[in-house]
């Protein structure tokens, strides 16, 4: 046997199956060897290593050199970054100084910095066009040049808009108490925005005796890390203190904004408008429109001329030429010579000849390259329409049209007659009015209150008082004639009707929370005329609801993207990479088309103008979700589609979103409230703007003033994104038998049951089951569960719906009114259901 083994062909051995038990390997805790690796591996090699380029190995020592190298090439990018900032061929360091008292003086703190002992030299006075406190500073002995810019406080538009382009903000603080509320306000709407790099600055120490000084600056300290944990306090009382804060200025580390450092930005120096002549073939005068030419220095990105830019709370508008004049704010490193008596009058000329330097144009917009104003889709009516009518469906039509018999007066022609409605029409035409309305859903029945009329129709029976009790009675009146006389005045000034409408809101989003989407069932109406837009979904999480169904007509003016986020990445990498415009830290003039004169007026009644480059596609309308959170000093409640104020980057405008949960599924639930206690997502029809980018909403007031109520960031924009309303019928159980059981008070005819039936049912203890029958024609019915019913349960039935943001989109956005707080509080735990 052995022989015809070793004659015969070579003995195969045994190999495992693939149904081979396989043990678990014991973790003893050590990594695998490489030889381990290449013993499992036995040669085999992966796809992705066959088609790629091999890597090199690299030593250990190659290994700690390049990450070495690496190391010091963005620690030399960054210096360079730094030191740029306020040199020669970077932009001059834009400071803006911020005052967060009542008593703290920002313009005692620029007069102070413009000294000359501060070692300073002032070379414009003015400089920022629209804003008087404002000055262009250079330092010599650290070859830097900056702009100061004192912004006031009661303007929060202009506030937040300087601090979205400043470089560094400069807080002045009061020696006793820090900030004030309004200070803190305006803190809480920096810090959401994005807060560039600062520094602290308090004057009045000098003033404090010298053994309470140490004292007070601690104290003082102590405020500030509640805001600024790490940030130094600088004192501010002579000219060695401000030439320390403007080396403190100089060197800092600088912060870096996404939202700015993708875009390219400036603050206009220098402003003048143009108007446009009359149009040609037209006897009309001027358009109102014309040429704004806007002078400033390039921050950020390069600046190309067939980009679009936005002016913050105009709107978009397009480029025709940048030019290049010479710079308002040379940093002239060399010292000049003193000239000699003969030769002044040669040197005033050739100082007139340097300032009057003609000014070169850079590029001119190409109108074939440059990008469209066009924000909203053509929309063609005719697009959903698939054929004409054949001429059998039009006889058809016609037959159907002479066999109908109306009622009309006597003398009514035929034509005469085909407009006059039907009341069965009509009543149609209602319900389905009132079906699409979402705010119909009342969540209870108001109660209405008869007993202070009960009270008042009860009249006292005055035969058997006394002379001594109306006496009395005249002495109270006399005392309690001031106390009316205080409570008038009180009420002279309360708005009655504003407060009625934030007690019905309060309540309403008491009840909300106490039975949330929770609807009583209408008498008057069937149900399913009025739900016939709700559908029963077996589970929330995984029935699937098709994002392209039953869309409105504003989905049709709207821009959508395959992918958005493969779109933003693409778009930021070509951004990255142009190398055609203006660079960063020239002084450049843009003549901005078709500007309206508004733009000018606001220049001119002293609000900083602000412009951006916008990238491609950021002029175009979508549906635009944002990620918010409730912000902590307001706690009215805010309802879903109400009007507020949005900033989104450089964007500010008007919109009523809705809100939902924030979840990772394919279908999210509306929430009808902005929630205090959890991310929101709020979606709204917006211009896209692709992330990172802060938002800040604002509710006004019927005064004028404006509340932070939410701040948060962009999340996407998804036209597709399916936002589902939810509303729950409840009915009472009226008779249980085991398993079976018999609800009532949910409908109130039997049509309703029988639409209804296919619907799961649930219950607030945690049943499920079906409507089995309907029982007579008032509405009960027999529902089958899966347990045993408990008499003091609630059977609820869910009924969902899509529902889409309103088109309410405004970009202009009215000053606010100079904030105060509101003292006038509710809690909704104080208030009780009635």
């Amino acid at each position: 046997m052995v022989k015809m083994a070793a004659d015969g062909e070579k003995q195969q051995g045994h190999r495992a199956g693939i149904y081979k038990q396989k043990n678990k390997v014991h973790k003893h805790g050590k990594h695998r060897t490489k030889g381990d690796i290449e013993r499992e591996n036995k040669g085999r090699v992966s796809v992705t290593a066959l088609t790629k380029k091999q890597r090199k190995e690299l030593k250990k020592m190659d290994r700690r050199h390049k990450a070495n190298q690496l190391r010091r090439n963005k620690k030399d990018m960054i210096l360079t970054e730094k030191r740029r900032l306020g040199s020669r061929d970077g932009p001059p360091h834009l400071v803006v100084v911020v005052s967060l008292h009542a008593g703290a003086d920002a313009g005692a703190v620029t007069k102070l910095l413009r000294e000359e002992g501060s070692g300073g030299i002032v070379q414009q006075e003015g400089c920022i066009s629209g804003v008087s406190d404002s000055f262009g500073l250079i330092l010599p002995r650290f070859k830097l040049r900056f702009t100061f810019l004192s912004q006031s406080t009661a303007d929060m538009h202009s506030l937040l808009d300087v601090a979205k382009i400043a470089d560094t903000l400069v807080f002045v603080m009061d020696s006793a108490e820090g900030w004030d509320s309004y200070g803190e306000y305006c803190l809480s709407c920096l810090f959401a925005q994005g807060l560039p790099s600062h520094a602290l600055v308090c004057q009045g120490m000098s003033d404090v005796p010298v053994k309470k000084r140490v004292e007070s600056r601690r104290a003082l300290s102590k405020i500030a890390e509640v805001r600024f944990p790490d940030a130094r306090l600088f004192p501010l009382d002579s000219e060695q203190d401000a030439t320390l804060l403007l080396r403190h200025l100089g060197s800092q580390r600088q912060r870096k904004l996404g939202f700015r450092s993708r875009r390219s930005h400036l603050i206009a120096q220098n402003v003048t408008f143009s108007p446009n002549g009359p149009v040609e073939g037209t006897d009309s005068g001027r358009t109102g429109l014309g040429t704004l030419c806007v002078s400033g220095y390039v921050r950020g990105h390069l600046l190309g001329v067939h980009r679009l830019v936005h002016i913050s709370g105009h709107g978009d508008f397009q480029l025709s030429q940048i030019d290049a004049p010479s710079d308002p704010l040379p940093l002239n490193l060399t010292t000049p010579r003193t000239a000699k008596p003969g030769k002044i009058q040669e040197v005033e000329m050739q100082e007139r000849d340097v300032t009057e330097a003609p000014v070169r144009v850079l590029m001119k917009a190409d109108p074939s390259l440059r990008e469209s104003l066009q924000s909203e889709a053509e929309v063609d009516p005719m697009d959903g329409e698939q054929t004409w009518p054949t001429e059998a469906e039009l006889l058809e039509a016609e037959d159907a049209r002479k066999s109908k018999t109306m009622k009309v007066p006597k003398g009514t022609s035929d034509y005469q007659a085909t407009w006059i409605v039907d009341d069965n029409e009509e009543e149609v035409d209602d319900l389905d009015g009132e079906s699409s309305d979402d705010d119909d859903d009342s969540m209870m029945d108001e109660p209405m209150d008869k007993d202070d009329e009960e009270n008042d129709s009860q009249e006292p029976d005055s035969s058997g008082v006394s002379e001594e009790e109306e006496e009395e009675e005249e002495e109270e009146e006399v005392c309690s004639t001031e106390r009316a006389g205080a409570d008038h005045r009180y009420d002279e000034n309360m708005d009655q009707a504003g407060e009625e409408e934030g007690l019905k809101l309060y309540r309403e989003a008491r009840s909300h929370e106490m039975f949330p989407d929770e609807v009583d069932t209408p008498l008057d109406i069937p149900a399913r005329t009025r739900f016939q837009r709700y559908r029963g979904l077996k589970s929330f999480r995984t029935s699937p609801w098709d994002p392209m169904e039953n869309l409105p007509h504003n989905y049709s003016r709207i821009f959508q993207f395959q992918s958005f986020e493969r779109t933003r990445r693409r778009i930021l990498a070509e951004a990255a990479a142009e190398d055609e415009g203006a660079l960063s830290g020239w002084y450049v003039t843009l003549h901005i088309i078709n500007v309206p004169f508004s733009v000018m007026e606001s220049v001119q009644s002293g609000k900083p103008l602000v412009l951006v480059s916008l990238l491609p596609h950021e002029q175009k309308m979508s549906v635009m979700h944002v990620l918010v959170q409730r912000h902590p000093i307001n706690t009215e409640p805010i309802k879903s589609k109400e009007e507020l104020v949005f900033h989104c980057g450089f964007r500010r405008f008007r919109a009523s979103p809705i809100f939902s949960q924030h979840t990772s599924a394919d279908k999210h639930k509306m929430e009808r409230f902005l929630r205090p206690d959890a991310p929101t997502v709020v979606s709204l029809y917006a211009p896209i703007t692709f992330p990172p980018a802060g938002v800040l909403l604002f509710k006004q007031r019927k005064d004028g003033v404006q509340d932070l109520v939410a701040t948060g960031s962009l999340l996407s924009c998804d036209p597709q994104r399916v936002v589902l309303k939810r509303i729950v019928l409840s009915g009472h159980p009226f008779k249980i038998n085991r398993r079976s059981a018999v609800v009532r008070y949910m409908f109130f005819n039997r049509e309703d049951i029988m639409w209804f039936k296919p619907v799961e049912l649930r219950t607030k203890w945690g049943r499920r089951g079906h409507i089995k029958e309907a029982l007579g024609t008032h509405g009960h019915m027999k529902c089958v569960f899966d347990n045993q019913l408990r008499s003091q349960d609630t059977v609820l039935m869910n009924l969902y719906k899509r529902v889409y943001p309103h088109w309410t989109y405004d970009p202009y956005v009215p000053s606010p009114s100079p904030w105060f707080k509101s003292e006038v509080t509710v809690d909704l735990e104080d208030l009780e259901m009635e």
